[in-house]
């Protein structure tokens, strides 16, 4: 997910002669990650500086911190010696899933107290942050100060939508922008291979079917229902009501719910 941020920053800023981020840093597990994240990037090199395991020099230069390492590390990696003191009153961004600002505090001040604490917030874009069509999600945070909220809220505008979400809503949020466009592309393949049965050669049924994806949520967002959508498609005796039931039969829609309350619940766990 960092690596998709970082595309949708460095294009919306390349054409900026005094942009609000004019460096990026990046830190990585592996030297194999920092060689390939260099070779995508080469065109930015004078943007973009990229290093393997300098996390607490890469955060005590940055003024803004973006975690987007694997949830699991977060423990290891904020816990690390000199963590702290480098994050005192930076700006840091999570966009680890299941990770709550709380947990975050504790990980990165390991019982200790500090007059100087970090703000930590949380986010969750999507993949689609790399070509700027990202679904954000920001948890709301009423002791962040106005000017960290504006650049909280730009970042995440230069990569697509956003939308803020209470606290007690951020992990289906997350499932919602985060992961169910995964859960989706499991139906996605099932109408792709009925289509290559068919006869259609898969490229081309995955074309006509990602622009009528497009168009699909184009009207949903101009606020057609989905259940009215189905109900002007299908018409008495037709194929679309044949199809529509089928799935429904297959118990569909309760899959795709019990998906996100599964997710949810690991998120949560």
């Amino acid at each position: 997910m960092g690596t998709a941020i970082l595309e949708g920053l460095l294009d919306a800023t390349a054409n900026d002669s005094s942009p609000r981020i004019s460096r990026f840093l990046v830190s990585t597990k592996s030297a194999s990650s920092a060689s390939s994240i260099k070779a995508k990037f080469q065109s930015d090199e004078h943007r973009v500086s990229v290093a393997h395991d300098q996390n607490q020099q890469i955060m005590k230069e940055a003024d803004i911190v973006i975690l987007g390492f694997k949830p699991h590390m977060a423990e290891a990696i904020l816990g690390q010696a000199g963590v702290r003191e480098a994050l005192a009153g930076k700006f840091v961004i999570s966009v680890l899933g299941g990770k709550t600002t709380q947990v975050l505090g504790e990980y990165i001040s390991q019982g200790s107290e500090s007059s100087t604490k970090p703000y930590v917030v949380r986010a969750m874009p999507n993949m689609a942050a790399r070509i700027r069509k990202s679904m954000t999600i920001i948890e709301k945070n009423p002791e962040l100060p106005s000017e960290l909220q504006d650049i909280l809220v730009w970042i995440f505008e230069t990569i697509g939508g956003v939308k803020m979400l209470e606290a007690d809503l951020f992990d289906v949020g997350s499932m919602l922008v985060g992961s169910s466009m995964a859960i989706l592309s499991v139906g996605l393949d099932g109408i792709l291979d009925g289509s290559v049965m068919e006869g259609i050669k898969r490229s081309d049924a995955l074309e006509m079917a990602a622009q009528s994806m497009l168009g699909m949520a184009e009207l949903f967002r101009q606020g057609e229902d989905p259940s009215h959508f189905r109900e002007s498609v299908a018409s008495p005796r037709g194929s679309t009501i044949h199809g529509i039931v089928t799935a429904e039969m297959a118990g569909v829609r309760g899959t795709y719910a019990q998906a996100m309350l599964n997710g949810v619940k690991k998120l949560k766990s």
